[in-house]
């Protein structure tokens, strides 16, 4: 498979903070621990070892076999789980939240990714071991955001998924009523061997499995258990209750607010966008039918819009008493994740690292080891005639990002038999007015103004003759303009990068088994560059 890179920066789509992470720049070093090369590993693993609490992993590995107890998985997964009994074994992670039939082609890439760096490891750090996990978002219940996917521009929705959730989290969520997605599903994607696996894979998923935290456990072992992928759903009375002590000092002492905000009040001062900012108490209550925020008022606890309410004293002995029953927000549960597990490195897109770079402080106020942050891998998906195309229309990689209005401008104007750039006869009109200026200030300095004035509408003139020639041009050249805006859209659906869009399926049906494969291949998680993957005509 031919494969080509451009940088993080090229693709327009990164935020400052992101690129300038990656970019090691001084100002952004107390945010985080380590940068993630190869070598800094031994550092974390020595940090991690002596911070960990190793008695954890027996709790960690029963928990993980009665989660696997009804799937069928692979002998390098059972190894994977059994090594985490060791205290030589470490973790490397990434997170996401239950999508529908995976949700966006960036599953894959984390994953990947993930799966890729604990065998690098492996082969730099003969003497430990590395095991590649996938965090299930179970607790989360942002239902809007996972209860689709895309496929051939059209959106497959699992219709009034909110509705019968209601205000539990996700991973209860119950799979009836995706009969009728599967039914469109297999109707579009027709038959053949690779639509044939497709449609038992979400079959047997979601038609088998009565929740949505079982279901994506069944798709995401099918499709990456072989690789030794160990998936967890750390919604857990056993594992919950090794994070009491944290819960308790968010609830009395609200340490991630007063810790966080100290590095938001930072990261504002050097003008980066805060991702996510903390509430006084970062946790919810959660139950069956509902995940609610704890709210403090006066001297007592609340869970928002319910009756239920505690003193001081009732609600430490329910944490003691129930622990799987708190369930921490966004900024906690990145501490609950590195309390529970040997973990040396969370995998995660821009946003997510956005939000880990304001938690240092706060772990280290939890005196807990802060992980090493790595960017996911990011890739574009091309086949050979889509390759062929940008050729022939004379496209660079790095033009293929641009806004499709900037794209589309700049090919005309270099396509066109016309100057199309009035820029030299602009920098002419400016030098006219310059001597016109000095005139006007040895004889009347009230005229400055009115030669201004004249300045501006001549310039804006000329800019408005430049757009009417270059509309006239496009029309003359709408065969080109309108094929290069199909090339751009169908790589950028919706304007938008194709890994935040597309569904892996669409990919599946034509390449099948070697779609993940090559991913896997070509996938390097510490090659810090946007991947250009081309796979045979389609």
């Amino acid at each position: 498979m031919p494969s080509d890179c451009i940088s993080y920066s090229e693709t327009n789509y990164f935020s400052p903070l992101i690129l300038d992470y990656l970019d090691q720049k001084n100002e952004l070093k107390q945010f985080y621990n380590r940068f993630p090369h190869l070598d800094n590993f031994s550092e974390q693993i020595a940090e991690k070892s002596k911070n960990y609490d190793h008695s954890i992993r027996k709790d960690l590995v029963l928990t993980l076999q009665k989660q696997y107890k009804h799937l069928e998985i692979s002998e390098k997964t059972r190894e994977n789980i059994d090594l985490l009994k060791r205290d030589n074994t470490y973790t490397v992670i990434t997170g996401h939240q239950l999508n529908l039939f995976t949700g966006p082609l960036y599953f894959l890439y984390k994953i990947v990714s993930t799966i890729n760096l604990a065998e690098q490891l492996s082969e730099k750090y003969k003497e430990q071991n590395f095991v590649p996990v996938y965090w299930m978002a179970t607790e989360d219940h942002d239902f809007e955001e996972i209860n689709f996917f895309n496929l051939n521009g059209k959106k497959f929705n699992w219709a009034n998924a909110e509705e019968k959730a209601g205000r539990a989290p996700v991973g209860v969520l119950s799979t009836e009523g995706l009969e009728e997605v599967f039914k469109l599903f297999a109707a579009e994607i027709g038959a053949g061997k690779n639509a044939e696996y497709l449609k038992d894979l979400f079959r047997k998923g979601y038609l088998e499995h009565d929740n949505l935290t079982d279901a994506t456990r069944f798709i995401a072992n099918k499709l990456f258990g072989k690789y030794g992928l160990v998936i967890l759903d750390a919604e857990d009375k056993n594992l919950k209750k090794h994070f009491s002590a944290q819960v308790k000092n968010e609830l009395f002492e609200h340490v991630s607010l007063e810790n966080s905000s100290k590095s938001i009040a930072k990261l504002e001062e050097l003008g980066y966008s805060v991702q996510v900012n903390p509430r006084e108490i970062n946790l919810f209550y959660v139950t069956e039918d509902f995940r609610e925020r704890i709210i403090a008022k006066e001297d007592k606890f609340y869970v928002n819009d319910t009756n239920i309410s505690w003193i001081r004293e009732d609600i430490e002995s329910e944490v003691n008493n129930h622990p799987e029953k708190f369930s921490p927000n966004v900024m906690l549960r990145p501490l609950y994740q590195e309390v529970i597990l040997p973990n040396l490195c969370y995998i995660g897109g821009g946003g997510e690292l956005a939000y880990w770079l304001e938690l240092k402080n706060y772990f280290e106020a939890e005196n807990v080891c802060f992980p090493m942050l790595l960017l996911r891998n990011s890739a574009l998906l091309q086949t050979e005639k889509q390759d062929e195309k940008r050729q022939k229309l004379n496209i660079d990689l790095k033009e293929l990002f641009l806004q499709q209005h900037e794209l589309i401008n700049r090919k005309v104007r270099k396509i066109s038999n016309i100057n199309i750039d009035f820029g030299p006869q602009k920098e002419h009109l400016i030098e006219q007015f310059q001597a016109m200026y000095e005139i006007a200030e040895k004889t009347d300095p009230t005229f400055l103004n009115a030669v201004k004035a004249q300045e501006v509408k001549q310039l804006k003139g000329l800019d408005h003759l430049e757009k009417r020639l270059l509309k006239a041009q496009k029309r003359k050249l709408k065969d080109e303009v309108e094929r290069i805006a199909k090339l751009q859209n169908d790589l950028f659906p919706h304007h938008s990068l194709q890994e935040r869009q597309t569904n892996f399926s669409e990919f599946y049906l034509e390449y099948g088994e070697e779609l993940i494969s090559k991913l896997k291949e070509e996938l390097d998680p510490l090659h810090s560059q946007f991947k250009v993957l081309t796979f045979g005509k389609k």
